[in-house]
């Protein structure tokens, strides 16, 4: 009777010790970041142009380690994290979105490279101050 018992604790000692062991392999959702949305649409020519002035380096810069690039077709369907960002008509639109995935604010269009840095350093001050048009706790008008 006594080996039952030994024999059932080590057992379910055991199993204990697998499914811990397992628990750390389990996906951990990734922490969420800022990160810059850019709204395309095929055959617009801004957004070529932007691809071509900008895009190819963004991810090097200051700006682009803060606020990392999602390129998001506009006329496919939108990417559920990005549903609630509405209002988004032109091509391109960049988005800025905090840590929690809160507007800061956005850019319409793409004119040149001075432009859009000046705009983008606008936003991520205002992201840095704890600006934007979503904050928690406070309701948005219109």
């Amino acid at each position: 009777m006594m080996n039952r018992v030994t024999d059932r604790r080590l057992a379910i000692s055991l199993l204990v010790i697998a499914l811990v062991a397992m628990v750390g392999f389990l996906p951990v959702p990734p922490a969420q970041a800022a990160q810059l949305v850019m709204f395309e649409r095929k055959y617009c020519p801004w957004c070529v142009r932007w691809k071509e002035d900008i895009g190819s380096f963004y991810h090097k810069t200051d700006e682009g380690k803060i606020a990392p690039l999602r390129i998001v077709d506009m006329d496919e369907k939108r990417p559920e994290d990005l549903k609630g960002i509405k209002g988004v008509v032109w091509s391109p639109t960049f988005v800025l979105l905090d840590d929690d995935g809160r507007e800061v604010g956005r850019m319409e269009g793409y004119q040149n490279e001075e432009a859009f840095w000046i705009g983008l350093d606008a936003l991520i001050e205002k992201m840095k101050q704890g600006g934007g048009e979503r904050k928690k706790g406070r309701k948005k008008t219109e």
